[in-house]
C-alpha cells in the first residue's frame, strides 16, 4: 500500500519515484502483475498492479477505486519536540489516531532545539500506509509557543493538556466542544512553566 502524489483514475499509468521503486522491487521483491493499493489523500484508494519492474523504475497500472475519499476530523496536534526516537513515535501514533496536522511547538522547557520535519513527514507517510487511512497529516513548520498563540484562529478551540492538574477533566471539556475544528497542545518532558500557563489562560 503506497501513498503517491499522482492523480488516481481508472486505466492510468504511474511511474514510481526511485525510493518507492527500490522498496517494491528490492525490499518487497514484487514481480510484474502483482497487486498494490494506492492513495493520494484526494481520490480515495485504488487497486493497481505492477506493469513493469526495471532499474529505471517501477511502472504501475491503476485499475479501479476500492474506497472513496471520505471526510476526516480536522484535528491538530501541537507537541513540544522530545528526543529523536520519541518524537518519531509521536508522529507515527498521532497519524494512526487520525490527526490532520502535526505542529512542533517550542516551549521554555523544550529540550530539543531542532526538528527534522522531513523525517517526521516520512514517518507519517509510512504510518498512513500501514494503518490504511486515506490521507497524510500536514507537517507544519516548528515555531515558538508565543508566536503560535499570537496568530491563533479563534474558531479553532485549543485543548491545553495541563500536567499540573489545575484543569478540568478531559471528558468534561470535550463534552462541551462542538464538532469541527480542534487542536490539542501537549508540552515537553519538564512541563509548561507558569508564564506559559498564564499566556494560554489569556
Amino acid at each position: 500500500r503506497l501513498f503517491v502524489p499522482n492523480e488516481l483514475a481508472a486505466d492510468t499509468g504511474i511511474v514510481l519515484d526511485k525510493d518507492q521503486s527500490h522498496y517494491l522491487a528490492n525490499v518487497m521483491r514484487l514481480k510484474e502483475g502483482e497487486a498494490v493499493a494506492l492513495f493520494n489523500g484526494r481520490d480515495g484508494e485504488w487497486a493497481a498492479s505492477l506493469q513493469k519492474v526495471a532499474k529505471s523504475g517501477v511502472a504501475i497500472h491503476v485499475h479501479t477505486q476500492t474506497r472513496p475519499q471520505i471526510p476526516e476530523p480536522d484535528l491538530w496536534l501541537l507537541a513540544a519536540p522530545i528526543k529523536k526516537d520519541r518524537i518519531d513515535l509521536v508522529a507515527e501514533k498521532a497519524t494512526e489516531l487520525g490527526i490532520s496536522r502535526l505542529w512542533p511547538v517550542f516551549t521554555r522547557r523544550t529540550v530539543m532545539s531542532r526538528v527534522n520535519t522531513e523525517r517526521l513527514a516520512a514517518n507519517m507517510v509510512e504510518a498512513a500506509e500501514q494503518c490504511e487511512r486515506l490521507s497524510i497529516p500536514e507537517m507544519a513548520e516548528p515555531a515558538p509557543l508565543d508566536k503560535v498563540l499570537s496568530g491563533w484562529d479563534a474558531d479553532r478551540p485549543l485543548l491545553f493538556l495541563d500536567e499540573s492538574g489545575s484543569g478540568r477533566p478531559i471528558a468534561t471539556v470535550l463534552s462541551s466542544v462542538k464538532p469541527g475544528k480542534l487542536a490539542v497542545l501537549v508540552g515537553p518532558e519538564g512541563g509548561f512553566d507558569e508564564a506559559e500557563r498564564a499566556l494560554l489562560a489569556r
